[in-house]
């Protein structure tokens, strides 16, 4: 049987966790693991390809590259494989599977899963909640992250735990937050930023996300500003009109 997705990746050190950020509404995760491998010493060491999914082909300075990468982050351990390509739930087995299989040749420890949804939420509900195998919270959550009350998980992260629970993946951990599409959601990001380094002896610096997010908030609000002043400009000149037409009555 030929198959719909191929890892093409050599050996990685083992015992290492296999963090994972895809294309999703908001961008958050996509942007918290590229801000990662931007940050920290790493090294690609891999791709996956689609054979019957089309493709993209992302490219910067006229630079092409492969959608969906495979890193190794310098004096960590941990691999990020990081997707440009959104992948569907139709595909999202057949992705899982692959990645699941090489997962296992590779022993990786565990598996830890940005995932940002985009749903009605409150203030206080600015956080990263998760959703977790039993295996996975006794490997590595530490009371730091509280837990998604109810719901299901479709697509990639519903796969990813499915396989976790009946063993055919590593222990994995899926954090969830509110996301804002069309992205990209940056407050977001540093919020899965955040849960990493609560749960993982890393860190990375979050300056330039902290910078674009202010850059982001005083565009929209100058937007803001500048929308309600022309709301009053055309009021105004509607009462103008409407006093105007009186003349005539």
């Amino acid at each position: 049987m030929s198959r719909s997705f191929t890892v093409n990746c050599p050996d990685v050190d083992s015992g290492q966790t296999l963090l994972v950020g895809l294309a999703a509404p908001g961008m958050a995760s996509l942007t918290a693991v590229s801000h990662i491998v931007d940050s920290v010493e790493s090294t690609e060491i891999g791709h996956i390809s689609p054979a019957e999914l089309p493709a993209i082909t992302p490219f910067e300075d006229g630079i092409p590259r492969h959608h969906t990468r495979l890193y190794d982050l310098d004096n960590t351990d941990i691999v990020v494989l990081l997707s440009e390509l959104f992948v569907p739930p139709f595909a999202a087995r057949p992705f899982v599977e692959q990645v699941t299989e090489w997962a296992a040749d590779a022993d990786i420890s565990d598996i830890t899963m940005f995932h940002p949804v985009p749903y009605e939420h409150a203030p206080e509900d600015h956080q990263v909640f998760f959703v977790a195998t039993e295996s996975y919270r006794e490997q590595r959550l530490n009371g730091d992250l509280q837990p998604m009350n109810g719901g299901m998980l479709d697509g990639v992260p519903g796969e990813f735990l499915s396989n976790s629970l009946t063993e055919t993946a590593p222990p994995t951990g899926v954090y969830v937050t509110p996301a804002h599409p069309p992205g990209p959601d940056v407050d977001a990001a540093l919020l899965f930023l955040d849960a990493l380094e609560s749960v993982y002896d890393f860190s990375v610096d979050q300056t330039s996300l902290e910078n674009l997010s202010q850059e982001i908030k005083t565009h929209y609000e100058t937007l803001g500003e500048r929308m309600a002043e022309l709301e009053a400009a055309e009021q105004s000149r509607d009462d103008r009109e409407f006093y105007a037409d009186r003349m005539y009555m």
